[in-house]
């Protein structure tokens, strides 16, 4: 059984703090004042982000039917590629990576498709990850049962982000694609945007690096104030800490995914 943060916990009494806040509490200052104030008070539409479908950026047929299940997911999952952190900012490039990851994923790790719901390009194009995540997004009553983080492939939407974010953080127009994103997934799901989390939190990995997972209190802000609803940070589960605590749990240090070679 996977251990992790319960759903809907109430917000910690004045002066207490979560692991979450003080894991991030040291970056998010200064990640924070990488990105511009404008984007808490950035314009939503309730239409959502434009999401580039599996067909439009030439994606593979999956290998076997992708499984659809009849829940709703209770949180997102936020991971980077690590993969370079190119300024090629464009349209071929997004289509490019996206094409890469399955390739990956498919040939090199045996899955049946692309692993995540969803990527978001460094230049800010949005993209269908595993075929059909689209579809059931705008429906807003099932998921696609996903490969993109272990003990949560069923009961959460991943959103891969072009780059490797240990020590930069993502450009300006990517973090706000992201938040739109997300704020779309909440808004269709009826998830608070309390219950947005790093890959790390579930898994030994360093995804999504440092710095944007230190972004990540500020993402839950950016997308409360898209939905206008209130934030509340849930407190997460004493248990898991003493595990994390008991067995000096490691974060990977080797890249998520994409060998050298596979994407130019």
């Amino acid at each position: 059984m996977t251990l992790r943060a319960p759903h809907h916990q109430p917000a910690p009494a004045a002066g207490r703090y979560t692991r979450r806040s003080v894991l991030t509490g040291a970056f998010a200052l200064a990640t924070a004042a990488a990105l511009p104030v404008a984007t808490a008070g950035r314009a939503y539409s309730a239409a959502g982000p434009d999401i580039i479908a599996c067909a439009t950026w030439g994606a593979r047929a999956a290998s076997e039917p992708v499984v659809v299940l009849a829940n709703r997911p209770e949180r997102i999952v936020v991971h980077h590629t690590a993969t370079a952190n190119v300024t090629d900012y464009t349209k071929q490039r997004a289509f490019a990576l996206a094409r890469a990851i399955q390739t990956y994923h498919m040939d090199a790790q045996g899955w049946i498709d692309t692993g995540q719901h969803f990527t978001v390009s460094r230049g800010a194009f949005v993209m269908e990850g595993r075929h059909s995540s689209l579809a059931e997004l705008r429906t807003g009553t099932r998921q696609v049962r996903a490969a993109h983080c272990v003990g949560q492939n069923t009961v959460s939407i991943g959103i891969e982000n072009e780059g490797t974010y240990t020590s930069e953080t993502p450009p300006a127009a990517q973090y706000a694609a992201l938040a739109d994103l997300c704020a779309h997934i909440c808004d269709q799901y009826g998830l608070p945007a309390s219950e947005i989390y790093g890959h790390r939190d579930f898994n030994a990995t360093s995804c999504p690096g440092d710095r944007l997972y230190a972004l990540l209190p500020t993402l839950r802000k950016d997308v409360a104030t898209r939905l206008g609803t209130p934030l509340s940070e849930p407190e997460e589960d004493p248990v898991w800490d003493l595990v994390r605590q008991a067995t000096g749990r490691q974060a990977a240090t080797l890249g998520e995914y994409l060998p050298a070679g596979l994407l130019p």
